[in-house]
């Protein structure tokens, strides 16, 4: 393989990373946002978050692991795509609840 293969080989390699971390990222942060909007349901809110914590830090951890193949570049990718997953969470959330807010019933 030339060396500009190879380069390119590498940039895709990087891109699947961080698109890994990106689902992670929504795995997380998605999760988070369904735990706190669900504890307030659930009648052991307590035991619903820290389970929650436990599960969304046991995959994304694993996930970490095998997306980066113990490489420093692959789990900065990673992050990076992590990151961008937690800011697009953040603004959905946020839409969500100013459309929530907009419909609730005057008191």
């Amino acid at each position: 393989m030339n060396r500009q293969n190879e380069k390119m080989m590498h940039i895709l390699t990087w891109l699947l990373t961080a698109l890994a971390g990106a689902a992670l990222g929504v795995f997380f942060f998605g999760g988070l946002w369904w735990t706190v909007r669900g504890m307030v349901d659930s009648g052991r809110g307590a035991l619903f978050m820290a389970a929650s914590l436990l599960l969304r830090l046991g995959v994304t951890g694993y996930g970490f692991y095998l997306a980066a193949g113990g490489q420093w570049q692959g789990l900065l990718a990673c992050l990076l795509g992590f990151l961008l997953a937690r800011s697009a969470v953040l603004h959905l959330s946020a839409a969500s609840a100013r459309k929530e807010a907009n419909h609730a019933p005057e008191s």
